[in-house]
Parts: C-alpha cells; sequence; structure tokens
C-alpha cells in the first residue's frame, strides 16, 4: 500500500515523495490520542481524514513551488522538498513523543486447522484486501481514475483531452497520503514503532515501487506482496538483517536487470 502511495505521486506528478512514511506515523498517532475519547474504529476513521486534510494543505502550499518546475530539476527539487518535510515533521513529533507505540487494541487469535493465527494479522490482510480492491476497481471503473491512468501515461494528450491536471495532482496526493494513513493504521495493529521509523516506512515504500515499476500501479501491487512474502520467510528463517540486505538486492537487480520494473 506504501508502495502504491509512493507510484502514484511519482507516476502523475513526477515527485518522489520521501515524506510519505511520516504520514503513516501521524495517523497511528492520530488513534493512539483519540481512542481516549472514542472507539477505535471511529478512531481509526478521524485519523486518516486529519490525515488527509494535512496533506491537502502541503500539496496546496508546498508542492506548488514544486510542480512549477519540469523534468529532472521537478524530480530533484521534489526529492529535497519531501525529504526535508519530513525531517521538520518527525523533529516536531518528537519533541513529543519518544517511545514505542502501537495502535491500542487488542484482537485475540484465531484458530485455523489446529494453528493460532494472530487476528490482527487476520485483519491486516482482509482490509489490506479490500483497499487494494477498490484501488483497482478505482482506477480501472471510474473516469477519475482512468483519468489519472492517462496522465501517468501520456500528460500533454491527457491535456488536449481536457483533464485538469493539476486538480488531478492534488487529488491523486491526498488519496496517496489516505492510503498511507490506512496502512499505518493496519500496521500498528501487530507492531510498536516510533517517530524515527518514519523514514525506514518510506524506504521500504520506495523499494516496492521500483521493483513493481515506479509508473506501474499493478506492478508495484505485485511486487509488494512478492517481497512481502519473500522478507518474511527470510526474516523468521535467517533473521531480519538477512531480509533487509534481500529487500535493497532485489531493489538493485531490478534496476540492474529490468530498470521499468516487474510491470
Amino acid at each position: 500500500m506504501l508502495g502504491l502511495g509512493i507510484t502514484l505521486v511519482f507516476g502523475l506528478g513526477g515527485i518522489l515523495n520521501l515524506a510519505l512514511g511520516v504520514f503513516t506515523v501521524i495517523a497511528i498517532l492520530l488513534v493512539v490520542e483519540l481512542t481516549a475519547s472514542v472507539p477505535v474504529v471511529l478512531a481509526a476513521v478521524f485519523a486518516i481524514a486529519l490525515t488527509g486534510g494535512l496533506g491537502i494543505v502541503l500539496e496546496r502550499s508546498v508542492l506548488q513551488l514544486v510542480y512549477r518546475s519540469e523534468g529532472d530539476e521537478r524530480l530533484l527539487l521534489g526529492i529535497f522538498t519531501t525529504l526535508g518535510l519530513s525531517i521538520a515533521l518527525q523533529g516536531a513529533l518528537s519533541l513529543r513523543y519518544t517511545g514505542e507505540f502501537a495502535v491500542p487494541v487488542e484482537i485475540p487469535s484465531v484458530e485455523v486447522f489446529g494453528a493460532f493465527i494472530r487476528g490482527s494479522s487476520l485483519v491486516i490482510i482482509v482490509l489490506s484486501l479490500v483497499i487494494l480492491l477498490a484501488m483497482y476497481l478505482f482506477f480501472s471503473r471510474t473516469y477519475t481514475g482512468l483519468a489519472t491512468r492517462t496522465i501517468m501515461q501520456d500528460e500533454t494528450g491527457a491535456v488536449y483531452c481536457g483533464i485538469d491536471t493539476s486538480r488531478m495532482r492534488t487529488f491523486v496526493f491526498v488519496l496517496s497520503i489516505v492510503i498511507a494513513a490506512s496502512a499505518g493504521i493496519l500496521y500498528g495493529l501487530s507492531f510498536e514503532t516510533n517517530v524515527a521509523g518514519a523514514f525506514n516506512l518510506t524506504i521500504t515504500a520506495v523499494i516496492v515501487s521500483i521493483v513493481g515499476g515506479v509508473t506501474s500501479i499493478l506492478g508495484v501491487v505485485v511486487a509488494g506482496v512478492g517481497l512481502g512474502i519473500l522478507t518474511t520467510f527470510l526474516s523468521a528463517y535467517l533473521g531480519s538483517y538477512i531480509s533487509t540486505i534481500a529487500l535493497f538486492g532485489a531493489a538493485i537487480v531490478t534496476l540492474v536487470l529490468k530498470p521499468e520494473g516487474i510491470q
């Protein structure tokens, strides 16, 4: 899901959003804060909405300056801008949140054919599939989704077709933030993280996007699932250090042998 967020913004606007992981952490923190007053499901909805609202503010202010440039200049300016934004947000968050945190909810394990599976893992799998299916239907069956894919393939042609590329960039950026917020909350169901962990999430998302093809929505989904399975097994049998090396190795091999990604 995070890789999809990277791909959408890069494919549509030519910006590599290195601040994406911060939004996942912000969403988890909002859930932690809001569950003191409302049920966790409602807290998750509010957290996603608030994080998306922050995305709108940043896109309409900071990123509009980046969109004025073109080509490689936009790419480099986007990298430095979003990286600086990530550092600034992480610094602000670290002033208040210094420890580990997760979504405060207990989901009982489920027995399946004699094996106990964590309830949080089942919830993550089901909701992730639902979200990815919704994204597939959106990009393949709706006018807005098809317009997005048109801009990613040929921005000049999209303009001639009457598509408002500026408005679509804003929509897709906010959509990527909403996806990242949803992914963060799901991640927080099973794992603890901290403010500094935001950058690790971003790097993982970038690697998934590279392997899948930075302009291919389907390729990123396939790469995300494949790399997730690979790193899970390697981490279980060989340790997290080897799984991290394998993740970076997959990105390097892809760049060398198939720069356009698996598509």
